[in-house]
């Protein structure tokens, strides 16, 4: 009792001197005791108690991370040897958690040669871990994740971002390359709703009309304009499967792709003439007479051939251009699906894939769909 009272002391010493870092500190302090409390429950004792009523013995804690209005905290999760510690400070980060670990266990198992498993299997407490305590954990979990891919697309929704990533699957004793596809959608509201995710072996107009079917059967519908990036057989499948909608060539993904057609030392000028014409239509021309004269026939050709679905975006209020030219909204999606499986070399399985980018899926949804709006709506 006399440690916490200094430790309290010390805090509200620091928020004295600085109050950010000050109510940042006591958050910590508050959490981590709340979970110390919440430890001595599941245990029915305290650290070191003697007592008949124990259910399992403390095996130290894991530093975990979680982002709150008052900075990125440092907590000390507790662990517990028989059974996983279970608390309600992380609540939406945990399903994400378990996910994650649902995963490495899972490869575990299956002697998946991801990255240090053993390594990191062994910091989870787990080394002996069942085959049924896996399949426990994976189940309450595919059953959150078949509930978000199937649930109903109520809101009318006009702008639809997609795109696809790869990730190493092992499939028949072999490592492959699957693609997960993804859609952003726009809905009456103006704010961002991840509205599906399916992993395929590859990206082609069989397949991306195979998504788009998925996505009308559960309720998809008021489709205006489809942002995605150049890949072939995107453009006809989204001409059969939203007739109306217009289909725009994110313009990032046309600049790198461009720019791999003009030699180093000629990309810093050429490059930024084409920026311009993207942003303002009228310099089509310039951009254009800029090319042929530098001498770079294919960037012209390629220029030529795909400016008809680069200002797609113009028509649908100034205000928004910035945000329907380009999939950053998903490129960002993507980078954070990479940073949290980079400890995974490869998934033991398409399910365990989706068991883990869906539960991240579902925490970024929820704070979007209560967030601030991407897109402006009409009336605004």
């Amino acid at each position: 009792m006399q440690d916490q009272l200094e430790v309290v002391k010390e805090i509200i010493s620091i928020f004295l001197k600085d109050s950010k870092e000050g109510k940042k500190q006591l958050v910590e302090w508050f959490l981590n005791n709340v979970m110390e409390e919440e430890a001595r429950i599941q245990l029915s004792s305290l650290p070191y108690e003697r007592t008949q009523e124990r259910k399992g013995y403390r095996n130290g804690s894991r530093t975990r991370k979680l982002k709150t209005v008052n900075g990125e905290l440092e907590l000390k999760k507790p662990q517990i040897r028989e059974f996983p510690f279970e608390t309600k400070v992380f609540d939406r980060y945990s399903r994400v958690e378990k996910a994650m670990d649902s995963v490495i266990l899972e490869s575990y198992l299956q002697g998946v040669s991801t990255r240090n498993v053993k390594n990191i299997v062994e910091s989870l407490g787990m080394e002996n871990v069942s085959a049924s305590y896996v399949s426990t954990l994976a189940s309450e979990l595919d059953e959150r994740v078949r509930e978000f891919l199937d649930r109903r697309i109520e809101s009318p929704i006009r702008f639809i971002y997609i795109d696809a990533t790869y990730f190493k699957v092992r499939e028949d004793g072999k490592y492959r390359n699957k693609a997960l596809y993804v859609c952003i959608g726009i809905n009456s509201e103006g704010r961002r709703e991840i509205l599906s995710a399916r992993i395929y072996d590859s990206e082609t107009e069989v397949e991306w009309e195979s998504f788009f079917d998925e996505l009308k059967n559960r309720g998809l519908r008021g489709v205006e304009l489809v942002i995605s990036d150049g890949h072939r057989g995107i453009q006809e499948s989204v001409a059969r499967s939203f007739l109306g909608a217009a289909w725009q060539y994110c313009h990032v993904h046309f600049m790198r792709n461009l720019q791999k057609l003009i030699p180093k030392k000629k990309q810093s000028s050429v490059m930024q003439i084409v920026k311009q014409a993207l942003e303002n239509e009228s310099l089509i021309s310039t951009a254009q007479d800029t090319l042929v004269r530098e001498g770079l026939e294919k960037a012209s050709e390629m220029f030529e051939r795909w400016y008809p679905s680069l200002y797609n975006y113009r028509a649908f209020g100034e205000s928004n251009h910035r945000r329907l030219r380009t999939t950053n909204v998903l490129e960002r999606l993507n980078l954070e699906f990479k940073r949290r499986t980079k400890k995974i070399g490869a998934f033991p399985s398409e399910q365990s894939l989706l068991r883990l980018v869906v539960t991240i899926m579902m925490d970024v949804n929820e704070e979007w769909i209560t967030g601030r709006r991407y897109i402006k709506t009409e009336g605004d």
